[in-house]
């Protein structure tokens, strides 16, 4: 597959105000690469240990990277995590909230992540718990909240989530949706996204 054509092909199609986080996860160093040699600057990474190896040298050559964590990040791995990536998007739980909260966060950015299909194997906050839970980032932990992220269940239709974030954020004044990946994106963008994250439509399928 060719990399860059197809990000290309997928850059040109989003419209205006929507960004492009490439999923980096499981690939490698000379995958990127060709991305970066292109302009792109805007990359998502799963775990802590992965995106610390792989990036080091890449943010050295390329400081105006913007990095963001978007898988599920425990309590232990915050102060690493905030050492490497611009913005965690996965806040969703109240003792991450506020040991966020204590740490030294000036010039980063976060995104609350909401389950919005209430599923027990995924992080996330609830639905009927997410209302309290921004409010209390934004009024009690004074976290720099900036909007929401969701992955909807694979088995439903994905709109009807996309629209649900899109109001929770609207209630709460929140400018950021990043919600769509390579299935649904187009579909996300048309319920307001501002940044969809795709991976597997620009490098192929993910290495194991």
């Amino acid at each position: 597959m060719d990399i860059i054509k197809k990000y290309e092909e997928i850059k040109e199609g989003l419209g205006q105000g929507v960004r492009l986080m490439i999923v980096s996860k499981n690939r490698t160093e000379a995958e990127i690469r060709p991305l970066l040699e292109v302009g792109h600057r805007l990359f998502g990474e799963n775990r802590v240990f992965e995106a610390k190896d792989k990036w080091k040298v890449l943010k050295e050559e390329y400081p105006d990277i913007e990095l963001h964590m978007i898988g599920s990040l425990q309590t232990n791995k915050i102060k690493e995590a905030l050492k490497i990536f611009s913005s965690i998007d996965s806040v969703d739980r109240d003792n991450l909230a506020k040991k966020l909260s204590q740490e030294d966060i000036r010039g980063k950015s976060f995104l609350i992540e909401v389950n919005t299909g209430s599923e027990e194997q995924k992080g996330g906050i609830f639905p009927e718990e997410a209302d309290n839970f921004i409010d209390k980032c934004i009024y009690e932990y004074h976290l720099p909240i900036k909007g929401l992220m969701c992955v909807p269940p694979v088995d439903e239709e994905a709109s009807p989530h996309f629209a649900f974030l899109g109001m929770l954020a609207r209630r709460h004044g929140l400018k950021e949706l990043s919600m769509g990946m390579s299935k649904d994106y187009l579909v996300a963008i048309e319920q307001g996204s501002t940044c969809v994250r795709i991976g597997t439509s620009i490098f192929g399928p993910r290495n194991s």
